[in-house]
């Protein structure tokens, strides 16, 4: 296909797709899918080799958020059964973040439910970091907090978090129809915060709400302009209690052919296979490696995934490596700003970290 030479051509020199093309991606067909998933490998093995990037969730505060997002288990008066707990102490935060980092995990992710922090849980989540560093001083620590108000990335940033993660989810046009007690422009605005505060921006979609290609290629380049350094790819896990509880729209060769899009729309960029991979790509999610080269390790924030186990050898049976600690994950201009700010607060780095 024509298109996918271009799109090939055009990736492995870090050139994004167009919008044109990244709707042409999604319309394929099935006869199809194996050429377009060797496109996007192409462009990934161009950026990222043979590599694989383990990330583990630690939840540390579970349930009773005030926000009525449609997707979430957590969501105001779901009934869902999930289970509700306020924030775990740091020391119990320090010792889940570990089991991850055992397993090969180079990023932990620090997640709390709720619209956003207040100052007490910004201290909190200091105390988090700290417990972490004090163990794996290596390790990359991700905050996802929720909306972020004047001041606190910063304060994050200084406790020695490297990255700050807020998904933009889907298209402008329709956020109010997933969600009405905050706004799509909220979401953009704290993406700009983190970054401007020196925390790598991670932002990523939810696939599988019903929204259309066009709604999909518009959150992907709503993205885009937010030049995120890691670009996660949630498929809709259908919750009980929630109002999307039932839907089902996708298929395993909708997720891949999603996945690719994102990948041509970020050649160079970090592709995150998220929550939902294991009940929506099922059997194929070895293809999904061809395109994505960053996964979490084990199970997300109310569901289980699959086991670490089974993660690991999944991606050996692909021909893929566990990205090992001590390597250079983030870009390096976020790196630089990591590496000022341990220094300023008198860890030592040594020479090529």
């Amino acid at each position: 296909m024509a298109l996918l030479d271009s799109l090939v051509d055009q990736g492995l020199r870090a050139e994004p797709a167009t919008p044109a093309q990244a709707r042409a991606i999604l319309a394929t067909g099935d006869d199809d899918l194996l050429d377009v998933v060797a496109a996007a490998a192409r462009v990934r093995h161009r950026h990222f080799g043979r590599r694989v990037k383990l990330n583990y969730l630690v939840n540390l505060k579970s349930g009773r958020c005030p926000e009525d997002c449609g997707y979430c288990s957590q969501r105001l008066g779901a009934d869902t059964g999930v289970l509700s707990y306020t924030w775990l102490k740091p020391d119990q935060a320090a010792d889940a973040a570990s089991a991850g980092i055992a397993a090969g995990a180079t990023r932990v992710c620090l997640v709390a439910s709720g619209r956003g922090p207040t100052d007490r849980d910004i201290d909190r989540v200091a105390d988090t970091i700290g417990a972490i560093r004090a163990q794996h001083p290596d390790v990359e620590v991700c905050a996802c907090l929720g909306l972020l108000r004047q001041g606190q990335a910063e304060r994050l940033h200084t406790a020695g978090a490297d990255a700050y993660n807020h998904n933009l989810n889907t298209a402008e046009s329709r956020y109010g129809d997933i969600c009405t007690t905050h706004g799509f422009t909220d979401r953009v605005q704290t993406v700009d915060q983190a970054r401007n505060a020196g925390l790598s921006p991670c932002s990523g979609l939810i696939a599988g709400m019903g929204e259309s290609d066009d709604e999909l290629v518009d959150v992907a380049f709503a993205l885009r302009a937010l030049d995120p350094d890691s670009v996660p790819v949630n498929f809709l896990i259908p919750f009980d209690g929630t109002p999307l509880a039932g839907r089902w729209d996708l298929t395993p060769q909708r997720c891949l052919r999603i996945l690719a899009m994102v990948r041509f729309v970020f050649p160079d960029v970090e592709v995150r296979i998220a929550g939902g991979r294991e009940i929506h790509l099922r059997s194929l999610q070895p293809l999904a490696l061809h395109i994505a080269n960053s996964m979490f390790l084990g199970d997300y924030l109310t569901s289980e995934g699959q086991a670490g186990r089974a993660d690991l050898d999944m991606i050996a049976d692909a021909g893929y490596v566990v990205e090992g600690a001590g390597e250079p994950t983030l870009p390096a201009h976020r790196r630089d700003l990591v590496r000022l700010r341990r220094r300023g607060a008198g860890t030592p780095i040594a020479p090529n970290a």
